[in-house]
């Protein structure tokens, strides 16, 4: 791990990629249709580069394989765009300094894991560090008794847990829970349904803020921990 912001590269690269990206592009992405809602005129230009940069996050180290979840998607595929067109304007060049056919490959999604993607514990929307409340997310830097608040406050509905995976749909908030229990306990929905099943919410969340606590407290205390003792390296 280290502190991306120590690395002159990463701006410098996405400035590059500011004279290279397509406005057409930028105008497709998602996210900045969503954070920007019905007032783009006002969104500030760093959110509209946004990806922008995310592609130079990848291509400063000329990565081919990237982890993502499925929400980032459309932005490596505008990071592959990015590269491939950076190519073939600077073809000759790259040709000529013996860089081979290209100087960044395209790189693919990884995305691992069975459940790639989860939503906020209070709102029917992804997980997100720019949402104004603090509930919408469990952070890394998180302490035990932040995560099994968080967990707590979670929205759920009135009727019991379903015994099958069947039974989630049209109930988002039971889903939504059910896919974090299982991603954090290496297991399927229906393996956490065939536990759980049948029982109120007061059991099952008990037990997710048990799991919740065990599996990323201690990723908490680290980085409680570095922050109050950080190494004498910007990498660690």
């Amino acid at each position: 791990m280290f502190n991306q912001s120590q690395v002159a590269e990463h701006a410098e690269l996405a400035w590059v990629f500011n004279c290279v990206a397509r406005i057409g592009w930028l105008n497709r992405m998602t996210q900045f249709k969503e954070k920007a809602g019905k007032d783009r005129e006002n969104a500030s230009i760093g959110l509209y580069a946004y990806p922008c940069l995310m592609a130079a996050d990848i291509l400063v180290y000329r990565a081919t394989h990237v982890p993502v979840g499925e929400d980032q998607k459309q932005h490596l595929e505008l990071a592959r765009d990015i590269a491939q067109k950076f190519n073939l304007d600077f073809s000759a060049s790259i040709t000529s300094l013996g860089l081979g056919d290209a100087f960044f490959p395209l790189p693919e999604p990884l995305i691992q894991g069975r459940h790639p993607r989860h939503e906020s514990p209070r709102r029917l929307q992804k997980m997100s560090k720019s949402d104004p409340s603090d509930y919408s997310r469990i952070n890394l830097s998180d302490d035990a008794d932040t995560i099994a608040q968080k967990v707590r406050k979670a929205k759920t509905d009135p009727e019991a847990l379903p015994s099958e995976v069947e039974g989630l749909k049209n109930r988002p908030e039971a889903d939504n829970l059910a896919g974090i229990f299982a991603a954090l306990n290496n297991e399927t929905k229906q393996d956490v349904l065939r536990a759980f099943g049948g029982g109120n919410f007061s059991a099952f969340k008990a037990a997710l803020v048990d799991l919740a606590v065990t599996k990323l407290g201690p990723i908490g205390a680290e980085m409680q921990r570095l922050k109050a003792d950080p190494p004498s390296s910007t990498v660690f």
